[in-house]
């Protein structure tokens, strides 16, 4: 046999499946289609004038469609847009079914136990961190991820013992221990002036108080030479993270035999005493006046001090005042009490009459 003729013959066994797989195939559309028209048949001879599909022929044709592509040319009842709106529907309805019952993944929740029990490893061991409490955990056989326990972590409640050491410092070293800090106060024509003040924490007198528009570190170091004359320094000095108070501030607060004491970011209770003066500040003079300019200030601040010193009565001091206001002795119950205005009548003193 030639090589031509083999090569012929090759040709046509390979050519010889094609009819056969486009006659099946054929045949498995004609199926379908007959499918499709005997359905459509049997709505017709319902007995109503205008058919209407029920649910399960809408639900036959969105099937019909999904696994037959010449399903157009068989339809007759309704347009092919509507097989296509239906099928829309019954997706939207398959997602709300799905959204009311939801199916939970993931790892499973964190038990009140579990987490009541990180808080306390948390409180109990202020050193440890998100490893060291998750190893703990694995040896007391919970399930759980090093990352859950450091999201609860974040959540304990902040430990009070930094709080009880800072003040147990500022009860035991009072006499030794002054603050200084700056607060503004608006004026007349909308400008700022920068009051700056020092507090003894003993029995909270005013050391030293000033007003400036322009709060230099030149400026602030003079005031600390005039608040601390000779050897009248204290041992500690607490301030603020003020931009005012730089190094060289610090290092004039040194050379004077202070130790400064900076407070923590954003922790003005670390500086209460000279908090608590500046709102008594406000809420006795401040919000009641405007100011007109710095010579203003400074008399309402000299006046207010001396009000503070020998007249205001203190709950930290057991209702006494700064300057040791003496109280009266037996008074008559039938003494006149005589009133006399401080602060231009904003505040008074009692004292009983001669």
């Amino acid at each position: 046999m030639s090589p031509c003729s083999i090569g012929v013959m090759l040709c046509l066994l390979r050519l010889l499946p094609v009819p056969v797989i486009r006659f099946f195939r054929s045949r498995r559309d004609l199926l379908l289609e007959n499918f499709a028209l005997r359905q459509q048949l049997a709505v017709l001879k319902r007995r109503h004038s205008h058919p209407r599909l029920a649910v399960t022929d809408r639900l036959f044709w969105v099937i019909l469609r999904r696994f037959w592509s010449r399903w157009r040319e068989t339809l007759i009842l309704v347009q092919p847009e509507t097989v296509v709106r239906w099928h829309r529907a019954g997706f939207r309805l398959y997602r709300t079914w799905l959204s009311r019952h939801p199916i939970r993944a993931g790892r499973k929740g964190v038990s009140v136990e579990l987490r009541e029990l990180i808080l306390r490893m948390v409180t109990e061991n202020p050193t440890w961190g998100s490893p060291r409490i998750h190893g703990e955990l694995k040896m007391l056989g919970f399930d759980i991820s090093e990352r859950t326990v450091l999201r609860w972590m974040r959540k304990a409640p902040r430990n009070s013992d930094p709080a009880k050491r800072w003040a147990a410092f500022l009860s035991n070293h009072r006499e030794a221990i002054a603050a200084m800090d700056f607060f503004n106060v608006p004026t007349l024509t909308f400008g700022v002036l920068y009051c700056f003040f020092i507090i003894a924490h003993d029995r909270r007198p005013i050391l030293h108080c000033n007003v400036t528009r322009h709060p230099s570190s030149a400026w602030l170091i003079q005031q600390l030479r005039e608040a601390f004359p000779y050897d009248s320094a204290p041992g500690y000095l607490i301030f603020d993270c003020g931009a005012s108070f730089n190094e060289e501030v610090i290092d004039t607060v040194k050379s004077f035999g202070i130790q400064p004491k900076r407070t923590s970011f954003r922790s003005p209770w670390q500086n209460g005493v000279g908090e608590r003066w500046v709102g008594n500040c406000r809420r006795d003079l401040l919000d009641h006046v405007i100011v007109v300019n710095e010579r203003h200030l400074k008399r309402l601040l000299n006046a207010y001090i001396i009000y503070y010193h020998d007249d205001r009565t203190h709950l930290a001091l057991a209702k006494g005042t700064p300057a040791a206001r003496e109280p009266e002795k037996n008074p008559n119950i039938g003494c006149p009490v005589v009133s006399m205005p401080r602060l231009g009548g904003l505040h008074h003193r009692y004292g009983l009459a001669a």
